[in-house]
């Protein structure tokens, strides 16, 4: 008889045994394959975020100069019209994260700055020169540069600016979503997010 119970006990201990290591080999086999797929929605998102806005703008430039002691004023000037593409970028594949498989944790560590690149056209109408006060390349190149510099001051406070935020938003609120839905935390700038909205905010 006692045989037959230390018997029973054995069988016990071990049935419990068996379901132990079962249920911790399945649940680390889980959290590798959720690891895996957090991994692979970040490849995703980090495809690059393009916002493209086009611009049409008309700038007058005037030169005058007065020549022999200001006895002989002479002047030049020309319409320039400009057509901008602008382009907002996110670089997402140099997010730095961390995924901790123990507390089950995704840490966002640093999302990159946009990029701004524009590419101006530009065409010279109605020039006009004095024969002492003539157009050099020079002077075209200035006018280059400085309405350039001026189009992109335009933009960087533009609409076009906060719909890319926006879209930079939306885009990461996936990897919310995701993490949410396998029961793991979310993390930026060392604080937990709840909720979509306090990631927007958060990024914002």
């Amino acid at each position: 008889m006692r045989k037959i119970i230390i018997g029973i006990v054995v069988g016990i201990i071990a049935a419990c045994l068996f379901f132990y290591i079962k249920n911790a080999a399945s649940t680390n086999e889980k959290i590798e394959a959720d690891s895996a797929l957090i991994e692979k929605e970040i490849k995703n998102v980090s495809k690059l975020i393009v916002t493209e806005g086009y611009y049409a703008q008309v700038f007058t430039y005037k030169n005058n100069e007065s020549l022999f002691f200001g006895l002989v004023p002479t002047e030049k000037k020309a319409l320039v019209s400009v057509n901008t593409k602008a382009l907002v970028t996110y670089d997402l594949a140099q997010i730095n994260y961390e995924i901790e498989e123990q507390n089950k944790t995704l840490k966002l560590i640093k999302i990159p700055e946009s990029q701004l690149e524009i590419f101006p056209e530009f065409e010279f109408y109605d020039v006009s020169q004095d024969y002492l006060n003539q157009f050099k390349a020079e002077d075209f190149n200035k006018m280059k540069e400085k309405i350039t510099l001026l189009t992109r001051k335009k933009i960087e406070t533009s609409e076009m600016m906060k719909n890319a935020d926006n879209r930079l938003v939306s885009e990461l609120q996936k990897l919310f979503i995701l993490t949410n839905s396998l029961g793991w935390t979310l993390e930026y700038n060392q604080q937990p997010i709840d909720s979509q909205k306090e990631f927007e905010i958060l990024l914002n």
